[in-house]
């Protein structure tokens, strides 16, 4: 035994190590299960193995100064689900449960951005396409670390909370979203944000496709899209992806 045994790693992904020992067997985690009721089946899960993703609850898709208000959307629909996740958010951070805010936030220089992505926000090139300044208050259009990417300010962050910038619909597409999620034992997702019908469904499939249990909570997402939209969406979730609930049906579970 060469001196005490330190922590390598993110717990529960760690090693215990010194010069002359590695403890790879990385202790359990205590299990915090609850029994959550959903449109299809009755749940048991575990808190300690659970996060939530909160996607794209940005200024440029929920603000009225942001991009989506700017091409005419009415983005009240986005919005409504700010007030469920205040509700929500704390709670979660109360049982330990990861908040993952999941933004739209592109380089500067869009290097990695292909004309097919950019034609979606500018189709006829002439318009305030990504990159481009908006007209209320120059803030580049889903630009990282801009005021068009942040999180709207009705939800509040933590030093401890994860943010994970993203470059298309999916939110698993070439971030370190995966990564950060296997390190931290996560295998359950709940799926939060705007819209349901894009930027939230297509993580939710990704990460369907990647081996997650998936949790859409239906009064903390939305889509500024006609209802058939939001229709679909949720009969795909139950139908082939996960499952659906709301954050009523979590405060009770875990209350």
């Amino acid at each position: 035994m060469t001196g005490p045994l330190r922590t390598l790693g993110i717990p529960p992904n760690a090693w215990s190590v010194n010069a002359a020992i590695a403890d790879i067997t990385r202790p359990p985690v205590d299990p915090h299960i609850i029994t959550l009721t959903t449109e299809t089946k009755t749940l048991r899960l575990d808190l300690a193995k659970t996060a939530i993703l909160v996607i794209d609850m940005q200024n440029d898709f929920c603000h009225p100064d942001g991009w989506l208000a700017h091409i005419g959307v009415d983005v009240n629909p986005a919005r409504a689900p700010i007030a469920p996740l205040q509700g929500l958010l704390p709670v979660l951070r109360d049982v330990a449960v990861p908040i993952v805010w999941v933004n739209w936030g592109n380089r500067p220089d869009l290097l990695n951005i292909s004309a097919s992505v950019r034609h979606v926000y500018n189709p006829t090139g002439e318009g305030i396409g990504l990159g481009d300044p908006l007209p209320a208050n120059h803030a580049p259009v889903l630009i990282k670390d801009s005021w068009a990417a942040a999180v709207v300010e009705e939800l509040a962050q933590t030093p401890d909370d994860i943010r994970v910038d993203k470059y298309r619909m999916s939110g698993f597409w070439d971030t370190p979203l995966d990564s950060i999620l296997k390190n931290l034992g996560k295998t359950t997702l709940l799926f939060a944000g705007v819209n349901a019908d894009q930027c939230v469904m297509a993580t939710l499939q990704d990460a369907n496709f990647l081996g997650y249990d998936c949790v859409l909570v239906t009064d903390c997402t939305a889509t500024t899209s006609p209802h058939y939209c939001w229709q679909a969406t949720l009969y795909n979730v139950n139908q082939c992806f996960g499952f659906v609930t709301d954050s009523h049906a979590i405060l009770n579970a875990i209350k």
